[in-house]
């Protein structure tokens, strides 16, 4: 299961009642946050998850926006507790900002390590999730986001039976372990059935759409996307800014193929975000604009 809360959902400035725009997810007990604009510390701390398990921060760019509330965050974290290293994922100058950054949180008492990246690579995020990111179009580099939580193959008790597998071992085959009894081999494939889906989510704001998102967010369970301006009429702006109308998140949505899409990044200048979900439902019917504090599970299909 991934748990995702939205602490904030405004783009540019924080305003009364809606904080920047960022994402927080938990596996297990591990918590991921994307993005970390101005204050964000403060609905983390009413949302109640707690910082000491933040093993990872993936900023999109370096905007400030997007960045500035790195600090708040790091002290945090500090005060809770963590003594493990704590890993920053951006794209190419987040080793520049951050350093500038940490000159008002320069005592620490766990390391950071920080992870430049330009795109198409493939990483580890805590509680076991598997991460890839692409290029955005935003005029200064910027990335977004896919994870994925595997799901093992389920373990065929009757069959572990049948090749008479004593029960000791089943736990180390089930995790994909060859095990060795009494001159006998066993391999994982005799005892684990046909792949089973995982759980999937994209993160994509502050671009124009471009063919890499779709794929990025092929099939995802949830996209979490920009929607920066309402109106049609804005489309001059969202393409002088580099940002995209409700109708064209949800553009990227359909052409995914993706499960449901969550609109964040609302300008300053939309006062109801409910008019977004409206333009974009037009084109994807299964959206929702995310409102601050907006926490959301996502759990095997089966389940």
């Amino acid at each position: 299961m991934l748990d995702i809360c939205l602490l904030g959902t405004c783009g540019m400035m924080p305003l009364p009642g809606r904080w920047l725009s960022c994402m927080l997810v938990r596996s297990g007990s591990h918590l991921t946050l994307f993005d970390c604009g101005e204050g964000t510390q403060v609905p983390w701390k009413s949302l109640g998850w707690g910082f000491r398990q933040l093993g990872a921060i993936c900023f999109s760019h370096m905007h400030a926006d997007h960045v500035a509330g790195l600090p708040g965050v790091l002290f945090m974290v500090a005060h809770a507790g963590r003594t493990e290293p704590l890993h920053i994922y951006g794209p190419h100058g987040t080793a520049y900002v951050v350093e500038g950054l940490r000159r008002i949180a320069a005592e620490l008492p766990f390391p950071i390590h920080i992870h430049e990246l330009k795109g198409g690579e493939q990483f580890e995020l805590p509680g076991k999730l598997q991460a890839r990111c692409v290029p955005a179009s935003h005029g200064i580099p910027c990335l977004a986001y896919r994870v994925d939580l595997h799901r093992q193959p389920a373990f065929q008790a009757d069959q572990a039976r049948a090749l008479d597998i004593p029960i000791q071992f089943w736990k180390r085959l089930q995790m994909g372990e060859t095990v060795t009894h009494e001159g006998r081999s066993f391999e994982p494939a005799n005892v684990l059935g046909e792949a089973r889906r995982g759980i999937s989510l994209a993160y994509i704001t502050d671009t124009r759409p471009v063919d890499a998102l779709h794929e990025l967010a092929r099939d995802v369970d949830l996209l979490v996307c920009e929607s920066m301006y309402d109106n049609p009429d804005d489309l001059p702006l969202a393409r002088a800014n580099s940002h995209m109308l409700a109708s064209e998140s949800a553009g990227i949505a359909k052409a995914a193929g993706a499960h449901q899409l969550l609109l964040t990044h609302f300008s300053p200048k939309v006062n109801d975000p409910s008019r977004a979900e409206k333009m974009a439902r037009r084109v994807f019917p299964n959206t929702r604009a995310a409102k601050d504090g907006l926490a959301l599970s996502l759990d095997y299909a089966e389940n």
